[in-house]
């Protein structure tokens, strides 16, 4: 159990007590879950937390089973007495665990039931995240089990302030940001998910060009596709402010036409025909913005209806985009 550093005694039976500071290994897990690594098992049993040593009227926050959700939250806690609420979310956090339902009225209302909360705090109050809010109904809660819901903050690094205030949001607790650091610290994990592609349709195209070409052209071929997912993973999210337009694929083909460029003049693009510096230009870019606009699952600001809008547009000009850039490099190889 982590963090485990004992138990407190309450009416409904004995609860673990769990530490506010994280260790080495907690910090060693959150750095492999941002890369990827054993992502979806890095989790921690739902069910009811002690942080310090908390009495019947301390406070009661609900949070996901994710263990970097768990992490944070229990860190922004330190030195303070409460109690933690850990629902059943399978591994995912928050925000997305309230549009998939998992972190929903259902689950709350079963959570507060099987720890026996009522009988292990006075008060009836639950604290929750403002990402929860999509999946938690407040008055079904509160008809179900007798708890109301307070909808805090958006980060946990405000718990403090709004604990100490009474328990009141103030509207920069409700402001989502995406800056740069946040953006930067989902990339990893983008790109580790993105490594079969890599091999798969990176090795097809080393093959294909070795084929039709020379080891050189493969090699080429492989770097160029490289390139072009990096763009996308990487540049895309980086510069996502500045780049124009609000569609994400307009902005990862505007990253891509850059790498093209620039690949263009590392490979002595003025030697090739029209046909083939037309294929270039015309499957880099879609390459690179097939991975920008997978970058929205990542977003603060995007809709599920606006997604699929965008993506009824841009999928088929991908597409088309790759099979005309086949039959000019066919058509350039031949004629």
């Amino acid at each position: 159990m982590p963090g485990f550093t004992g138990w407190l005694q309450t009416p409904a039976g004995r609860v673990p007590r769990i530490a506010s500071q994280l260790g080495l290994r907690d910090h060693l897990g959150g750095c492999k879950a941002r890369w990827g690594i054993g992502r979806m098992d890095y989790i921690v049993p739902p069910g009811l937390y002690a942080i310090g040593a908390p009495g019947p009227d301390d406070p009661v926050l609900v949070t996901a089973n994710y263990k970097m959700s768990y992490d944070i939250v229990r860190r922004s806690l330190s030195g303070r007495n409460a109690w933690l609420l850990v629902l059943e979310t399978y591994g995912i956090n928050v925000w997305c665990a309230a549009g998939k339902g998992t972190f929903g009225t259902g689950e709350l209302v079963r959570r507060v039931t099987a720890t026996g909360l009522a009988q292990v705090v006075r008060h009836r109050r639950l604290i929750l995240p403002i990402l929860g809010a999509p999946g938690v109904s407040a008055h079904q809660v509160a008809q179900r089990c007798g708890f109301a819901v307070s909808y805090a903050t958006i980060r946990a690094a405000d718990l403090p302030v709004y604990l100490d205030n009474g328990m009141v949001t103030t509207p920069a607790m409700r402001r989502l940001t995406f800056t740069l650091y946040e953006r930067l610290v989902l990339i990893p994990v983008e790109c580790v998910l993105a490594m079969k592609s890599i091999a798969v349709i990176g090795g097809v195209a080393f093959l294909a060009a070795l084929l039709l070409g020379s080891p050189g052209a493969g090699i080429a071929a492989f770097l160029a596709y490289l390139g072009a997912v990096l763009s996308g993973i990487v540049l895309g999210p980086l510069l996502l402010p500045w780049l124009p337009g609000p569609s994400f694929a307009v902005k990862g083909t505007i990253t891509g036409l850059l790498w093209s460029a620039l690949f263009y003049r590392l490979a002595g693009g003025s030697g090739w025909n029209a046909a083939v510096t037309a294929a270039v230009f015309l499957a880099l870019p879609a390459v690179s913005a097939f991975y920008t606009l997978n970058f929205t699952g990542c977003t603060p600001y995007t809709s599920r209806s606006g997604v699929k809008k965008e993506m009824r547009i841009a999928l088929p000009a991908m597409g088309g985009a790759i099979l005309a850039s086949l039959v000019l490099l066919l058509a350039g190889k031949f004629l």
